[in-house]
C-alpha cells in the first residue's frame, strides 16, 4: 500500500491550539490519522492580561517538542471573523475572461486595495460551461489584509515551520463536511441540489455559521460564543471568571443547577435569536433551499443544555460531532484526550484534507511572495544535480586521460605506492585493536552494571515486602489473648503478585477510563485521585482474607476493618508498629495510590471450631492420612494431632462427630493495589506537614514521587508520629 506525504493541520485559536496529522493511502482509499495534538493556553488570549503572542509562541513550542514535523506539509487556518467573504454571481462570460472579470469584481467588492491584500477565488457549483462560455457560475471570493496574513505565519516562521497552505475556518469546516458528513470525494459531482446543512462552530468569543449543500456556501459569524456565558454567570451569580467558567463545564453537577441555567437563559436566547435570523436572511434569498438538520461544532457547544434547546427552539435535528466517520486510526481516534475535544478538530480535519488534495475547496491566503521563493527553493537541487552531472563528466574525460599517462610510469610510482599500502596495512591493525578492546570494555561496564542495579533493586525490593508486612494489622496487650478469632486484629495474605510498567500511570489511566472503576478511584486518597503516578515500576496486588467481625465497631468489621487498618497504613508517609522505635518506611520508598479494586468484599461463611475438630484414632478414615481435608478451628495440640475434614452443612448445625460449641463466621475475601515506583535513598523526600482536619493525630503524607526536582518548594520537616495502632505481624 502506498502512502502519500502526511499533513499536518493546525488550529490556534482563544483558547488552544488543535493540531491532527493525516496521511492518505490510497491503495484503501482511506485517510488515517497518525498523531494529534491538544495543547490549551494558559490564558484565553482575549482576556485583558493576556499576551496573545507569547502564549501562541508557547503553543507552537509546545507542539514541536511532541511532534515530529520534518517532511510534512503544513497547513492552517485564520479566524473566519479576520477575513471578507463575498459570494457573486456571474453573468454570461467566455470561459477564458474569469480571471479578468473576478479581478474587476474584486476590486468592488473589497474595500481595500488590492494590493493590501492576499486574496483569491473559488468557483462553486452551479455553473456550466457551454461553447466556451460560463453560464450561472457563481464565484466565492476570499480575502484577508496582508499584515493579518503576516501576523498568522509569524510564530512559524519564528520556529522555522514552513507553511503550505493558509486556509480560512469556516472554508475548513467546509471541507469536513463535504468529505466527512456528505460523503463528496474529488472528482464526484454532486447530483441535483441536494438538501442543505447548517454547521455551528461555537468558539470562545464567536459562532462561525455555515450553511452549504455541498456546491453553494453562506457564511455567517454569530458574534456569541462560549465566553458570554461564563460572563453571564459572573454577573448574575457574583463569581469571578474562572469559577464562572469551572460552574459552566460542571452545570450540572452544580449544587443548584436551576440557578445556574436560569442565569445562562438570557444569553440561550440571545444566541436563538441570532440564529434564527441568520437563517431567515439565508432561507430570503435562497428560497428552494431545503435545510435538513444543524451540525455542532466546537468545544463550546459542550455545554450543557445547549443541543436540546436549539432543538426545540429552531425546530431542526440538531446533533454534534462526537465521532469522524471518514477517517480511521484507532490509536488516535480512540485516545481520551482526542475524544474528550473532538468537537474542536472540524477544522484541522478540514485543513488537512486540502492539503492532501481530498476537497473541492483550493483556494490559499498563502502570500504569493512566499510561495514563489519556495517553488524556486525546490527546484534548486534539479539544476545543482544538473551541474554536477557535468562536472562529473569532465572528471570522467579527465580521468581518461591522466590513466594513459601513469599506464607509463608504473615503476615510477611503484616505491610510494607500497608505503602508502603498508601504511593502510598498519592503520587497519590498530583501528582493530582499538575496536576489540572497545568491545570488550563495553562488555565488562555493562557487566559490573548489571550487578549494581540488581544489587539495588534487590535492598529495595526487601523494603517494599517489609513495608508490606508493617502495614498488616496486629494484636498488642491483652489483645492478643483474645480466643475469639472475629475479635482478632489479623489479616491473612495469601498471595503477592507485581506487574512491571514501563510507566504505572497506565494502570492508573485504565481505571479512570472506565466508568465502571470510578468507586476504585475514590477508595484512594485525595492527593493520589486528582493525579496517577508516573515513571517505570510495579503494581503490587495482595490477595486476602480475614474474619474479624465486631458488632458493635462499623471500623472493625468486613470493608471498614480493611480501610482502617492496611489501606490506611498504606497511605502513610512512613509506619511506626507498637513497641518499635524504628519507623518504616512506606510511601516514602514511592508506594502510593493504594485501593481496594473490588468494592463489595466477598464473603463466605465457614464453620469454626475454637477448640479444633477432635480427631479420630490415627488409621485409615481418620482424616489424618496423605490428601485428608483441611479444616478450620483450633491450632492442632503438642500431640500433632489433626482436626478431621470440615462439615458439609453451612447452616451453623453441628454435623454428627463435631464439637459441640462449633460455629458458623463469616470470611471476607479482599484485594489490595497498589502502585510502586522505585525511589532510590537519595531521592526520598521527608513528609510535608498536612494534619487531615477529620483527623489531627494521623501522621501527615507525602508526595508519593522521589524526585526533589519535581518538588522545590515542598518545605520538609520531621514526620509526626501517629499515636500507636493496634497492628501486628499477619497470619
Amino acid at each position: 500500500m502506498a502512502d502519500t506525504q502526511a499533513v499536518w493541520g493546525i488550529d490556534i485559536g482563544q483558547a488552544g491550539l488543535k493540531a491532527i496529522r493525516l496521511r492518505y493511502a490510497e491503495a484503501a482509499g482511506q485517510v488515517i490519522a497518525v498523531a494529534f495534538d491538544y495543547i490549551p493556553h494558559a490564558k484565553i488570549l482575549s482576556q485583558p492580561d493576556a499576551v496573545p503572542d507569547e502564549l501562541i509562541q508557547t503553543a507552537i513550542s509546545t507542539f514541536l517538542s511532541r511532534n515530529e514535523t520534518k517532511g510534512d506539509l503544513i497547513a492552517i487556518s485564520v479566524p473566519g471573523q479576520s477575513a471578507l467573504t463575498r459570494f457573486i454571481q456571474l453573468p454570461p462570460v467566455e470561459s477564458s475572461r474569469v480571471d479578468e472579470i473576478v479581478r474587476y469584481e474584486a476590486k468592488q467588492q473589497i474595500p481595500f486595495a488590492l494590493e493590501d491584500v492576499i486574496w483569491d477565488y473559488q468557483t462553486l457549483g452551479g455553473g456550466i460551461e457551454e461553447s466556451g462560455f460560463m453560464l450561472g457560475a457563481e464565484v466565492g471570493l476570499f480575502a484577508m489584509k496582508k499584515e493579518g496574513i503576516y501576523t498568522a505565519i509569524k510564530p512559524y516562521v519564528t520556529n522555522k515551520i514552513e507553511v503550505e497552505l493558509v486556509q480560512i475556518a469556516p472554508l475548513a469546516m467546509h471541507n469536513f463536511l463535504c468529505f466527512d458528513q456528505i460523503g463528496l470525494r474529488p472528482g464526484q459531482e454532486l447530483e441535483g441540489e441536494g438538501d442543505h446543512m447548517i454547521v455551528l462552530d461555537m468558539g470562545t468569543d464567536n459562532t462561525t455559521l455555515l450553511v452549504t449543500n455541498g456546491n453553494k456556501i453562506w457564511i455567517r459569524n454569530v458574534p456569541i460564543g462560549g465566553n458570554h456565558f461564563t460572563r453571564a454567570l459572573t454577573k448574575e451569580m457574583k463569581l469571578t471568571f474562572a469559577k464562572a467558567e469551572h460552574l459552566k463545564c460542571n452545570a450540572t453537577k452544580a449544587p443548584d443547577p436551576r440557578a445556574v441555567f436560569q442565569a445562562l437563559r438570557p444569553v440561550f436566547n440571545d444566541y436563538v435569536s441570532e440564529i434564527q435570523r441568520s437563517i431567515g436572511y439565508f432561507s430570503s434569498v435562497n428560497r428552494e433551499a431545503k435545510i435538513t438538520k444543524i451540525v455542532g461544532a466546537g468545544n463550546g457547544f459542550k455545554l450543557a443544555g445547549l443541543q436540546k434547546f436549539l432543538q426545540q427552539n429552531l425546530q431542526y435535528e440538531v446533533e454534534r460531532v462526537d465521532n469522524f466517520q471518514a477517517l480511521v486510526g484507532d490509536a488516535v481516534l480512540n485516545a481520551p484526550l482526542f475524544q474528550e475535544n473532538v468537537l474542536s478538530f472540524v477544522v484541522p480535519y478540514g485543513l488537512a484534507l486540502q492539503a492532501l488534495k481530498l476537497t473541492r475547496i483550493h483556494t490559499t491566503l498563502l502570500p504569493s511572495e512566499i510561495a514563489t521563493a519556495r517553488k524556486i527553493r525546490r527546484k534548486k537541487p534539479w539544476a545543482v544535480a544538473t551541474a554536477a552531472s557535468l562536472l562529473f563528466g569532465l572528471a570522467m574525460s579527465t580521468a581518461g586521460y591522466s590513466n594513459v599517462a601513469s599506464s607509463v610510469s608504473v615503476t615510477k610510482f611503484k616505491a610510494a605506492e607500497d608505503k602508502v599500502t603498508a601504511l593502510k596495512s598498519l592503520e587497519s591493525g590498530h583501528i582493530k585493536t582499538f575496536s576489540d578492546a572497545k568491545d570488550a570494555n563495553a562488555k565488562l561496564k555493562d557487566a559490573g552494571g548489571k550487578l549494581v542495579t540488581a544489587l539495588d533493586t534487590r535492598e529495595m525490593w526487601l523494603e517494599v515486602y517489609r513495608a508490606i508486612n508493617e502495614c498488616l494489622p496486629r494484636d498488642v496487650g491483652n489483645d492478643q489473648d483474645e480466643p475469639d478469632i472475629t475479635l482478632k486484629n489479623r489479616i491473612n495474605l495469601k498471595s503477592v503478585t507485581a506487574k512491571k510498567y514501563d510507566n504505572v500511570g497506565k494502570w492508573f489511566d485504565e481505571m479512570k477510563a472506565v466508568k465502571e472503576k470510578e468507586s476504585i478511584i475514590l477508595s484512594m486518597i485525595p492527593a493520589d485521585r486528582e493525579k496517577g503516578p508516573s515513571g517505570p515500576g510495579y503494581v503490587f496486588t495482595l490477595v486476602c482474607e480475614h474474619y474479624r467481625n465486631d458488632p458493635v465497631n462499623e471500623s472493625k468489621k468486613a470493608r471498614g476493618f480493611v480501610t482502617s487498618t492496611i489501606l490506611s497504613d498504606l497511605n502513610k508517609f512512613e509506619v511506626t508498629q507498637p513497641g518499635s522505635s524504628q519507623p518504616v518506611p512506606v510511601r516514602k520508598i514511592g508506594i502510593s495510590h493504594a485501593c481496594v479494586p473490588l468494592l463489595v468484599p466477598k464473603y463466605k461463611s465457614v464453620q469454626y471450631f475454637p477448640r479444633g475438630k477432635k480427631a479420630k484414632s490415627a488409621g485409615a478414615g481418620d482424616g489424618t492420612g496423605p490428601g485428608a481435608p483441611k479444616v478450620f478451628g483450633g491450632f492442632p495440640k503438642a500431640s500433632g494431632n489433626v482436626p478431621s475434614a470440615v462439615p458439609d452443612k453451612t447452616d451453623g448445625s453441628k454435623k454428627e462427630g463435631g464439637d459441640a460449641d462449633s460455629r458458623m463466621i463469616d470470611r471476607t475475601d479482599f484485594t489490595i493495589q497498589f502502585a510502586w515506583v522505585p525511589t532510590p535513598p537519595e531521592l526520598r523526600l521527608k513528609p510535608v506537614v498536612q494534619v487531615d482536619p477529620n483527623n489531627p493525630s494521623a501522621t501527615p503524607i507525602a508526595p508519593a514521587t522521589g524526585d526533589p526536582a519535581a518538588n522545590p518548594a515542598i518545605p520538609t520537616t520531621v514526620p509526626v508520629q501517629a499515636p500507636p495502632a493496634a497492628n501486628n505481624t499477619s497470619q
